[in-house]
């Protein structure tokens, strides 16, 4: 049975949807004030990798994901470069999607760009005044956390620690690794310099804060309990805790029944950033000669919840194991003939559950399968049982995207 570690509880637990018939899986999207970088697609491939598994275990899914166009850092970066926000963003997000088919990911079925559910927003956003667990304070509107009894389950915050005196934070979200122990806002009045994203709501004019932006677009996803929340180990940080709080003030049920967090890729054992100079994208790996296949394969090969160090002894060991497989796949393609049979398709498959249901350990798998299928032995199969473990090769390769042409 599948196994995966939920946030919420801190530990591995049986997979078990809510609705059996359709897996629902959502997850953060890139902010794209800026390119997507490696990092960032790491967390959507581990995504991918998951929803692609899922129905590789005979699971129908169905995956959303929210895009952030309208927040502080896009506004910023447009009066920095001289653009208008919403043009900059989504020349990006084009480019998002571009990468993304490059890199063989699956399409999304529920795409939302938060500038497009700004009346969800709206309603929410009134719905929590009505019951008090939000409020004005000039022109922005905040959410106050003690309102929440369950605020900072999904962190482990220390409510102890919040602090006895009102305190608010007004901007969608703040640098470094550490709590804003106050009220966060969910509505920005409109300000100078605000004009292209405002809107003349019955808020008044103003824009949704980052914090309110997943849950307005949930809420036009699905009505009900997600089986699957998904998203970067940096969200656990505010981001998520400001989410769930959100939806369930709105809602009778909890938000997601499942949270899983991918963890940080880093560049030379340091954190990406500008001012290391060490922000890497996928065309700069293309342009160091890896294929795209290589590209993703390395992004998914260490586990997800692991850091991922890139350099290029690290870039170099997993794009060797993939060339070890597909050249295993070569020779059983070349052998294979007729009907499959034999018990190494079936040898293969179940290495590759065994390993993947334990909290989607790829790596795992495809170490055992790339030692189970040494040269020698494709060699001296039979036909019959080189089709065999080809197609079970290849049944592998709906999740992996990379063994494969």
């Amino acid at each position: 049975m599948l196994r995966l570690f939920n946030t919420l509880g801190r530990n591995l637990q049986p997979f078990r949807p809510v609705d059996r018939d359709l897996v629902t899986v959502f997850t953060c999207g890139p902010s794209v004030y800026r390119r997507a970088h490696i990092g960032n697609y790491r967390t959507f491939l581990f995504e991918d990798l998951l929803v692609r598994y899922l129905e590789y275990r005979g699971f129908s899914v169905s995956r959303g994901m929210v895009i952030t166009d309208i927040e502080d850092k896009a506004i910023r970066e447009a009066e920095r470069t001289g653009t208008v926000v919403l043009a900059m963003t989504q020349r990006n997000i084009d480019i998002f999607l571009d990468e993304l088919n490059l890199l063989r990911a699956r399409p999304v079925d529920f795409l939302g760009k938060a500038s497009e559910y700004v009346d969800e927003a709206v309603q929410i956003s009134a719905l929590l005044l009505d019951r008090r667990i939000a409020y004005r304070h000039g022109d922005n509107i905040y959410f106050d956390p003690l309102k929440y009894p369950r605020f900072g389950s999904l962190y482990g915050l220390d409510m102890h620690r919040w602090p006895k005196k009102r305190r608010r934070f007004h901007r969608d979200t703040y640098p470094g690794d550490r709590w804003n122990l106050g009220d966060f806002i969910l509505w920005h009045g409109c300000v100078d310099g605000d004009d292209d994203v405002c809107r003349d709501t019955p808020l008044g004019r103003g824009r949704p804060s980052w914090n309110i932006q997943d849950a307005s677009v949930i809420s036009a996803y699905t009505d009900g309990t997600l089986s699957i929340y998904c998203g970067g180990v940096d969200n656990l940080i505010r981001h998520h805790d400001y989410t769930m709080a959100v939806l369930e003030s709105i809602r009778p049920r909890p938000m997601a029944r499942f949270w899983l967090h991918g963890e940080h890729l880093l560049v030379g054992g340091k954190k990406m950033s500008k001012s290391r100079g060490n922000i890497l994208y996928i065309n700069d790996l293309l342009e160091r000669g890896y294929r795209a296949a290589e590209v993703r394969f390395f992004l998914m090969y260490g586990h997800y919840r692991d850091r991922l160090d890139y350099s290029g002894d690290t870039m170099e060991a997993a794009a060797g194991r993939l060339r070890s497989l597909r050249t295993a796949a070569e020779l059983l393609a070349r052998k294979a003939k007729g009907p499959s049979r034999g018990g190494i398709g079936r040898e293969v498959k179940e290495m590759f559950i065994s390993a993947m249901d334990d909290d989607l350990r790829l790596k795992n798998a495809l170490d055992r399968i790339d030692a189970a299928l040494p040269q020698k032995r494709i060699e001296n199969l039979s036909p019959r049982e080189a089709a065999s473990a080809l197609a079970a090769l290849r049944r592998v390769d709906y999740v992996v995207q990379a063994l494969f042409d």
